[in-house]
């Protein structure tokens, strides 16, 4: 049993840093699109931006096909119940990013529809940026349950405060990811543009960060006397008040590390008040599932830990390889 719980962890671990991946890699290009009408003034502009994420976004979604892949493998228990549960919103976060990639594809060859495709792009990076938040929001301050661990809500039922103020909170975080990108791999205007777009969702990001602390309080009231939540929380200060005066500096590719830095304390924030829950029960905590009620066997656990440990590092040397080859500012042919 001792061997169960530490292959439990490990996959707890494990499913936290893919999706920490795919938050800050998906997470530029996911902001780029949401914030294209803003940073781009003319159709320079847009190619510019559309070049920046175009040797990437396809690479960056593998993050949360292994995690989720993951997640089915190792907590096939809530696997079933998110899927079930945020049946609606799951099906728009897909239809989003297909959409995005077909609008990616068909932009620069269907002239007649630019437009649409266009806006397919902007309306399918942001629905998934603003989805993925209000979704964590939901499964953190709790869903009602029944004891087969099966969501005996609805779709309002997800549209509560907390969740909501979560959702606007990480999608400003990836807007920043965004930002900051954009200004990393532009020059001229168009960078000027995007640190105007730092300046603004610097401020929003504050005032939403102290109301969603207000409304954990209110509605999660167990989280005040977390104290790795608090250190995880002074990282994401830091590191926020770096990604402005990085920005202020000329420091372009230091305040994108800052803002991916930001997001890890977030997850950090995430990770510290919700272990050992993987999705809360909020009409009775003992129907909460966790790493012990809802994992695999430890067989599972174990083969899908040395796929991992064979997998993961070839995935990261790709990653690493890639960006290293298209590293600096955009130029257009």
């Amino acid at each position: 049993m001792e061997s169960l719980s530490f292959f439990q962890n490990i996959w707890y671990i494990l499913i936290g840093v893919l999706l920490i991946g795919y938050s800050i890699l998906d997470g530029f290009d996911l902001g780029i699109g949401s914030l294209l009408p803003f940073l781009a003034k003319n159709e320079t502009d847009k190619r510019t931006l559309y070049n920046a994420i175009g040797p990437f976004w396809d690479g960056n979604e593998v993050w949360l096909l292994t995690g989720g892949g993951a997640l089915f493998a190792a907590f096939p228990h809530v696997y079933a119940t998110v899927f079930s549960g945020f049946y609606l919103a799951l099906m728009l976060v897909l239809f989003a990013l297909i959409f995005r990639a077909v609008a990616l594809e068909f932009g620069s060859h269907d002239e007649k529809r630019k437009k649409f495709w266009e806006w397919a792009f902007v309306i399918g990076s942001f629905l998934p940026a603003l989805l993925y938040g209000v979704a964590l929001g939901n499964v953190l301050v709790g869903i009602p349950l029944d004891d087969k661990m099966e969501f005996t809500g609805n779709f309002f039922t997800l549209l509560r405060p907390f969740p909501l103020v979560v959702g606007l909170l990480g999608l400003t975080a990836i807007l920043m990811q965004g930002a900051t990108y954009a200004a990393m791999k532009t020059e001229g205007q168009l960078q000027q543009n995007a640190k105007k777009a730092i300046n603004i969702l610097w401020v929003g990001f504050i005032v939403l960060l102290v109301l969603s602390f207000i409304t954990a309080l209110i509605f999660k009231a167990d989280v005040a006397g977390n104290v790795l939540a608090y250190i995880a929380a002074l990282v994401v200060l830091v590191a926020w008040y770096l990604v402005k005066r990085s920005s202020q500096q000329g420091k372009e590719g230091q305040s994108f590390l800052m803002s991916s830095l930001a997001f890890l304390g977030l997850w950090g924030i995430v990770g510290a008040i919700h272990y050992p829950n993987l999705v809360t029960a909020s009409n009775d905590p003992s129907l909460s599932l966790t790493i012990s009620n809802a994992s695999s066997t430890q067989l599972t656990l174990t083969v899908m830990f040395i796929i991992a440990v064979v997998g993961m590092p070839i995935v990261i040397g790709y990653t690493i390889y890639a960006y290293r080859v298209f590293k600096g500012k955009v130029k257009l042919g």
